[in-house]
């Protein structure tokens, strides 16, 4: 109604819509939000009936709050309408701004769609402006923004719709004017603000709480961390990766402090290559950063060493923060000391602690070869030059190294890094050639005491046989027993009158008289001199010192061999 009285409503209209805005803002949740929405066309613009239709992710719009009949609110709060629908009935009517009324006129045509809708009974108008109860009258919501509305297109059109406000039975019973009109679209906006504020805030709360949430978990995650690294059982280390201090230990835990008798403080003026032991520093340099696994020896604060297992990984501080190496120290001593007693049980005598007949053949083996060693003689007019000078002739590949494909030397043999063993040639003469000579030993009168005082005195002549031999020979130099009274010695670098020599020593150190249990006993030995040589066996090297013995041992009369 157009009248005098116009401004004063107008101003009441303005307070009531004051104080709904107002409580719109205040409230705290979009649950709370939405039901002050219905509730504010309720009791500011003078509406019976309000229904706030949100936008779900989907794009559907559910009924999310209702306000002016509990009835109407418990039948359809909840429902769906499609999207499709509503954007029907949004391009239908008259346009009243951003408002859409579609008179009763046009609406039958929606009774049958799937948009939630209540009927309220009424008489049938009586003039042209009043109110019919098919009504409809929708003032969209839009996401605060920039207008982007396409030319002629659709009230919203290029706007993200949030949701619709759908009023009923204006007090009055008629159509809103221009200000009903203009208020209520002005509220439909200040709506949209308080929704997308009360999304917000919903969204922070969320965040907030998962971020606190991520940040107990991370607090719980590093105490377990910490705890898990300091208590650990076994030896933990953190080292820096990359940079001018790669490999520097930034942290240790008591277990490797304690393995390594060092504090916690100096050990971080290390790294592991600083504690290894010097023969393992290879096996570290070898040992990857992420998964390496490695045995090693690293050094005590009392100057010895420890046998360890380490194992390595690599672990962010963040996301794309610094990389550390976490590394897990295993003390594996008393595995390493017995594995190195079952290799020694395995390579030597149970009874005298010397190499047995296996390692002998084994360390015999790797100083000769099959091929045999051939010098060339000296040229006519020369004085004799030694065989061991002569190397044999090589080929340099020349072809894989350089591209030119030749040979300084046609014809010639493979190159050979192996250093052949050489024997003399001068029988019992030295002829100055220096070689590995093997010296075999047989114990002369050992079987008459064996059979006249037992085993256990046979077995002290042969403990303390075994360590004559070694205290007459060089550190270099091996002591081994073959089997029952049979020794053999491997002494590199003598000519022939050396192993004469040494030979003759040996013997001299086994005659003297070995006391056993009170009792003075006396065994001989006989040495046989034989020369290992590329191009021979082993077999071939302990048979032909075998034989040698043999025939010194048959040269010898009884009284000379005899052992009291």
């Amino acid at each position: 109604m157009e009248t005098e009285s116009e401004p004063y409503v107008r101003l009441a209209t303005l307070r009531q819509l004051h104080q709904v805005v107002a409580d719109l803002n205040t409230a705290r949740s979009l649950a709370d939000t939405l039901q002050a929405v219905a509730d504010g066309i309720v009791a500011g613009l003078n509406y019976e009936l309000a229904c706030v239709n949100l936008v779900r992710p989907d794009g559907d719009l559910v009924v999310a709050a209702f306000a002016g009949s509990p009835a109407a609110e418990a039948l359809i709060t909840g429902r769906v309408g499609s999207r499709a629908s509503w954007d029907r009935r949004l391009a239908m009517g008259e346009r009243w701004g951003d408002l859409v009324f579609i008179p009763h006129t046009e609406g039958w045509v929606l009774i049958e769609d799937d948009v939630p809708q209540w009927h309220t009974e009424g008489p049938a108008p009586r003039f042209e402006d009043e109110w019919h109860p098919h009504d409809r009258l929708y003032a969209p919501m839009y996401a605060p923004g920039v207008r982007s509305a396409r030319p002629g297109g659709p009230p919203g059109s290029g706007r993200e719709l949030l949701g619709v406000i759908s009023v009923d039975r204006p007090r009055n019973g008629r159509h809103p004017g221009p200000w009903g009109r203009e208020a209520l679209q002005m509220y439909a906006s200040q709506a949209a603000i308080a929704i997308s504020n009360a999304r917000l805030r919903s969204n922070m709360q969320r965040a907030l709480v998962r971020l606190e949430r991520e940040q107990q978990a991370l607090r719980a995650s590093e105490e377990s961390f910490r705890q898990a690294f300091e208590y650990a059982p076994s030896g933990m280390a953190i080292a820096e990766m990359g940079g001018d201090q790669h490999g520097r230990l930034l942290r240790t835990n008591d277990a490797l402090c304690r393995l390594l008798g060092r504090p916690a403080s100096v050990m971080r003026r290390y790294s592991f290559a600083d504690l290894v032991h010097p023969e393992d520093i290879g096996t570290l340099l070898r040992t990857s950063a992420e998964g390496g696994r490695a045995e090693l020896r690293l050094g005590r604060r009392d100057g010895t060493y420890v046998w360890v297992s380490l194992r390595n990984s690599v672990v962010a501080d963040t996301a794309d923060g610094p990389r550390f190496l976490l590394t897990h120290v295993e003390d594996i001593e008393e595995r390493k000391r017995h594995e190195l007693q079952l290799a020694h049980r395995a390579s030597h005598d149970a009874l005298t602690g010397l190499p047995n007949s296996a390692e002998l053949r084994s360390r015999l083996s790797a100083r000769i070869c099959e091929r045999p060693f051939a010098a060339e003689p000296p040229a006519a007019g020369t004085a004799p030059v030694p065989a061991d000078a002569f190397e044999p002739p090589y080929e340099y590949d020349y072809e894989h190294e350089h591209g030119f494909g030749f040979s300084p030397v046609a014809g010639a043999g493979p190159y050979d890094h192996h250093v052949h063993t050489v024997a003399p040639t001068g029988g019992e003469t030295d002829d100055g050639t220096k070689g590995l000579a093997v010296l075999f030993c047989d114990l002369d009168g050992f079987k008459s005491i064996n059979d006249r005082f037992g085993h256990h005195t046979g077995d002290a002549v042969l403990i303390e046989v075994a360590r004559r031999l070694t205290t007459g020979v060089r550190d270099g130099d091996t002591v081994a027993r073959l089997g029952g009274d049979e020794f053999v010695v491997l002494a590199d670098g003598l000519g022939a009158a050396d192993a004469a020599d040494l030979a003759v020593r040996l013997r001299n150190a086994i005659i003297p008289p070995i006391r056993v249990d009170g009792r003075a006993v006396r065994v001989g030995a006989s040495f046989g001199i034989g020369w290992a040589e590329c191009g021979m066996t082993v077999e071939e090297v302990l048979n032909s010192a075998d034989q040698r013995m043999y025939i010194e041992k048959r040269s010898r009369s009884k009284v000379h061999r005899r052992a009291g």
